[in-house]
Formats: structure tokens, sequence, C-alpha cells
């Protein structure tokens, strides 16, 4: 007897265009092909998610996976690992490597690299340079590209372009959404003596909310002027979000979990541990980017995941590198914010999936919904667990949320209808395949 489905997901809560509703999802090849009320008799296997919630893949657009040339810190594998142990289900990954991925041809080598080693679904952000603006438009349309990215302000690696003409000159040709880290490089160069050697308290006061907002004012005006759009990530400031509520026509924005979970009082406990750029500020800016998450203001969360390994990062400041581990701890940390009341499951679900579903024009990702392909982020959202450096598959092996204690917790991943992970485990061989989009689709 033939079966309707390859695959029916029985009794789970499911979190999606129709809110939120017990039902069952039917998948065939790989896709969502049906929503509904299904017999286990219909499907050639049935995974009973009574008690469970069953929400589209979440989609972390900002990760740092550092391959090629520092893999000592991570890489496509590890980092892939540790994103589907923590429930999220594709990941778009960062150009400052090294070599840098500014060409077709490092481009073509990552998506080599990552074809079947990644154990998530994947796409790699383009460097824009001075040198390579007059091709951005073809760059942003290769396969497996999520579009360009630049750096007004310097972070890890030497991806730098901190002039209006040289962000014009990439906004002239980008035809696709830009993905913007928006600090004022002129100023940070003027303040770098703000920096006190083994204070990382000092961090943002260098790196100050001033420093954010000049450069999301210039960028939103060079945007207007070069009639492109853009993208702000990890905004810091609850200044920018007030700016940007006045810009949604051409600038959307994302928030980290670390920016809405940590602030200033950390850096006793933590340290370099949680020394970012933008920098971690102090409770009254992460109070307004959550007034951002509830005004609509932020359209998506990233996870921001810039690993590096302890001993660097136990260097005294200012030698002690910026960012942390986060692509694992993406899921709890906001669940944990869910249950707390901060924001809805909905809210969480139009964040991490329908969020860089609208922005980015992903094709097939992002809901549940026929056709779509069959990736859901599986949670139950009364458990309580504790975050550990044990738990954690990055390579660097530690997190700054050692120690806290959440409820709400991803049980399972799913990946074009593979389960790839489930209670903590890895499930199936790495199969990660390029992340499609509508405006850059295969003839």
């Amino acid at each position: 007897m033939s079966k309707t489905f390859d695959l029916v997901l029985k009794g789970g809560e499911v979190v999606n265009h129709d809110g939120r509703g017990v039902r069952d999802i039917g998948v065939r090849q790989g896709q969502v092909a049906a929503i509904g009320s299904f017999d286990a008799s219909q499907a050639g296997e049935t995974i009973d998610c009574t008690g469970l919630h069953v929400l589209p893949g979440v989609i972390d657009s900002q990760v740092h996976f550092r391959e090629p040339g520092l893999e000592h810190k991570e890489d496509l594998e590890t980092g892939s690992r540790a994103a589907v142990l923590g429930g999220v289900t594709s990941v778009f990954e960062m150009p400052n490597t090294n070599p840098l991925t500014t060409s077709e041809e490092m481009l073509v080598d990552k998506v080599r690299r990552a074809r079947h080693r990644m154990h998530c679904d994947f796409a790699f952000w383009v460097g824009g340079t001075r040198e390579n603006a007059d091709i951005a438009g073809e760059l942003e349309r290769l396969p497996g590209a999520a579009g360009i990215k630049v750096f007004m302000g310097s972070s890890t690696g030497s991806l730098l372009v901190e002039d209006d003409g040289g962000v014009a000159a990439i906004l002239r040709n980008t035809r696709r959404r830009a993905a913007f880290h928006s600090e004022d490089e002129f100023r940070l160069r003027k303040r770098a003596g703000l920096r006190v050697e083994g204070d990382p308290t000092s961090h943002p006061v260098w790196r100050d909310e001033t420093a954010a907002l000049q450069c999301t004012e210039r960028l939103v005006r060079i945007a207007r002027e070069t009639r492109a759009r853009i993208h702000v990530l990890h905004i810091s400031t609850a200044e920018e979000i007030d700016f940007l509520a006045g810009h949604k026509d051409v600038a959307t924005a994302e928030a980290t979990p670390h920016h809405l979970t940590l602030t200033a009082d950390d850096y006793a406990e933590l340290g370099t541990l949680i020394q970012m750029n933008p920098p971690v500020r102090d409770g009254r800016h992460r109070d307004g980017i959550w007034r951002g998450i509830g005004q609509g203001v932020i359209d998506v969360l990233g996870s921001d995941h810039a690993p590096h390994t302890l001993e660097e990062k136990a260097k005294a400041y200012p030698a002690s590198p910026s960012g942390m581990t986060g692509v694992q701890t993406l899921v709890p940390i906001m669940l944990d914010h869910v249950n707390a009341g901060r924001l809805t499951l909905e809210r969480f679900v139009d964040l991490s999936s329908h969020g860089p579903n609208r922005l980015f024009g992903i094709a097939r990702k992002g809901r549940i919904a026929a056709g779509y392909d069959a990736d859901f982020t599986i949670v139950d959202m009364k458990r309580r667990e504790t975050i550990s450096n044990a738990q954690q598959g990055s390579k660097a092996g530690w997190t700054p949320y050692d120690g806290r204690q959440v409820t709400g917790w991803p049980v399972g991943a799913m990946i074009r209808g593979e389960r790839v992970m489930w209670e903590g485990e890895i499930t199936a061989p790495s199969q990660g395949e390029p992340v499609l989009f509508s405006e850059a689709l295969p003839g």
C-alpha cells in the first residue's frame, strides 16, 4: 500500500501563518505537502510531537564560522554542528575570513567546502570593498550568496569601507538588500585613546553610542541617495531604534540575543567574554532594543556567533579580540525571554524565520507552508535546562551563558524532511545545501 507522506509530524502545536494550533504536518520529498489531521497509516514514518511546539526552521543570518584561515577557532563543520544542536536549520556566514570572501572564486570555494560537510543549510555574505564595488550586483546574485556585507567600522578582520564615497559606490551597484556593520570608523580612531588597558568596561566608552548612531544616520542618507535597500546589523543603542523607526522604507534592522540579554553590569563577572563590536552597553540601551522588538522596528534576530579561543579572550583588554559564541544559544535564550513575557512565541517566529524569508527573499524557507522545505525547529516550551560549556558544539567550547538556567529548549531540528538533531544528539550525516534566493534563482 502506497503512503500519502514520507513523514508526518503528529500532534504538535504548529506556529505558522495561521497562528498557533495543534496540527499535523505531512512531508513528502523533503517539502511540506500538507497541514491538517492525518492518520499514522498515511506516513512511512511518524514523529510524535505531542506537548511540543513545531516552529519554522530558525534562520540565523549572521554567523562567523572562521573558515578558511582561522580554523583553530571554528570551522564550517563545527559551527554548523553548534547551529543544529541549538535548533538552527540555516545560517548566513560572514566574509571576514582569511582570505576574505570578496570574489566569485572565494565564494565558490566556500560553497564547495560547505556542501554536505555543514550540518545545516547555508549561504555566504560577500564582502563589499572599493575594489569589487563595480561588480557587487553580479557577486550578490551568485549561487550561495546571501548578499553584500560592508564593514563601516573596523572589527575582526581587514574588511573596511569607512567613507561615504566607498559605501555609495557599492550601493549604486546592489540590487538586493546589503548588510552593514554600522560604527563610525572616524570617531573610533579619534577615541581609541579612551581604551583602558586591562579594563573591558572601557570598550563601550571607546565605541560609544554616538559612533553607532552617526554611522547609521550616514548610512541611511547614502541609501536614499543611491536608492538602495540596507540592513543594519546588531543594533546596540536606543537612539538607533528611535532613528530607524522613521526610515523603515529603506532600512531593516537586526537585534542579537546578547544585546537583548546582557548589560554593561555583566563585565564585572564576564569581562572580555562579552567584549563585542558593537559593545554590550548599559541597561538603557537594552531596554531601547526591547522597545524596538515591541514596536516592530527590529526585523530579524542574528546571533553574531563570532568565536575565539579562551586563550585569546584571556588576553588583557584591548589585546583581547571582540566576539563570542552564540548560534547554539540563540533559541534557548530567546525562548526564555518568551516564557518571561518579553515577546510572544509568534513574534519570535517572525524574527527568526518569517523575517529572514521576507527581508532576504529566501526561496522555500522561513514558513511552514505547502511547497516549502520541511525545515522545523521543534521546542519544548516547558523544559528547564542549564546552559553549559560542556554542551557547546563549537570548536571554541565555551559560552558566556555557562550556568544560566533557561525555560524553553530546542529538542529537535529537521532540514528538508531529515531529522538532523534530536535530544541533543546529531542524528544524520551532514547534508547541508546552499539556500536559494528568489532574486538569484538558477536559470
